[in-house]
């Protein structure tokens, strides 16, 4: 029987809801169903992990761990590898600060570093405070860009971008985290197409579509009404839908997204492409909040991450829920099991 792959979740910032949503992950019959599939591991503060834990009342063993070697797989047993040089100040629930900041990037780092050694089959991402990374120094719009750089995807010219996966929708993104004024700079020819490229790799490459469907939205209301409403649809979206079709795609559009997500929802298509974050997060989460998945597309590492943000509003008062993560891991668990079925054939 093939061993169970390897996969680190990294706690995200400590202040936020990550290490609640992880002890809850890895414990009690959710631990014993990710078990069952993976062998895991937290990227983390090791007293951070353990107080949780403590504060839960979590019948679990928090395990400190040295080196990636053979460790405790037992029921209720979370390993922690720390990779912080130095112990965080008193982490304070819901509050931000440089420390966390530094931390959560030092995590990342640790994991990618890890992956692209081949240490660790995939990573598995809590959720961290963009502005608190930004306090601490790190200005990245999120884990996709930090990830890319890290794994060396903008230096070497590479292309990736985030795939949401939730219930009967897989989205890929244009642009995710920008202001929508800056929208209309962004929707040009080589941004949609990068676009609908990822999309059709991640449905080739992670669920085994060879020819997948894909349906692209417009921008503007009723995809711009023959320009009526907005140029972007004659100007940009349909050339760069005509240019994927040549390329061999199996491409359509542009699609008032009012009605492209029902459509896609229904099986019409396999993949669709959102041009703005809301667009395409809002029917996601609308159908499949807390249960939803975040896939970065074009590394070369296998990445999944949780649907949802660090919840400071909620931070340390036990009622988040782990049901994004336990996804997470699910699907890293699927995709990597497909890949290797597909490798033995």
């Amino acid at each position: 029987m093939p061993e169970r792959p390897l996969i680190g979740i990294t706690m995200g910032d400590p202040a936020g809801i990550g290490p609640e949503v992880i002890a809850k992950t890895l414990t009690g019959d959710n631990g014993k169903n990710v078990r069952s599939q993976t062998r895991t591991f937290v990227l983390g503060s090791y007293p951070v992990m353990k107080q949780m834990c403590l504060t839960l009342q979590l019948p679990c063993h928090v395990q400190r761990l040295d080196h990636l070697g053979p460790h405790n797989t037992s029921d209720n047993v979370i390993n922690v590898l720390d990779p912080l040089p130095d112990p965080l100040p008193p982490v304070i629930h819901g509050k931000p600060s440089i420390a966390n900041g530094h931390a959560q990037v030092t995590f990342i780092e640790e994991a990618v570093r890890l992956a692209m050694k081949g240490d660790l089959d995939a990573i598995v991402t809590a959720p961290i405070t963009k502005a608190t990374m930004a306090m601490a120094g790190h200005d990245y719009p999120g884990h996709t860009e930090l990830l890319a750089k890290l794994t060396g995807v903008i230096s070497t010219g590479g292309e990736s971008g985030m795939m949401l996966m939730g219930g009967p929708l897989r989205i890929m993104f244009v642009t995710t985290h920008t202001a929508l004024r800056n929208l209309p700079s962004l929707i040009q020819i080589p941004n949609v197409m990068k676009a609908i490229r990822l999309a059709h790799l991640a449905c080739r490459d992670f669920f085994g579509i060879l020819r997948p469907r894909i349906g692209v939205a417009g921008l503007n209301p009723h995809a711009g009404e023959e320009g009526l409403f907005g140029m972007e649809e004659i100007q940009v979206i349909a050339p760069a839908v005509e240019q994927a079709n040549t390329a061999g795609m199996d491409c359509s559009g542009p699609f008032p997204a009012d009605t492209l997500f029902q459509r896609t929802s229904k099986g019409e298509f396999d993949v669709l492409v959102a041009m703005y974050h809301d667009q395409g997060l809002i029917p996601l989460k609308l159908l499949s909040f807390g249960q939803a998945v975040n896939i970065t597309v074009g590394l070369p590492i296998l990445r999944t991450s949780v649907d949802h943000g660090t919840a400071y509003d909620i931070a340390g008062k036990g009622i988040a829920s782990p049901g994004s993560l336990i996804q997470a891991i699910h699907t890293a668990s699927q995709i990597l099991e497909r890949q290797t079925a597909g490798d033995t054939q």
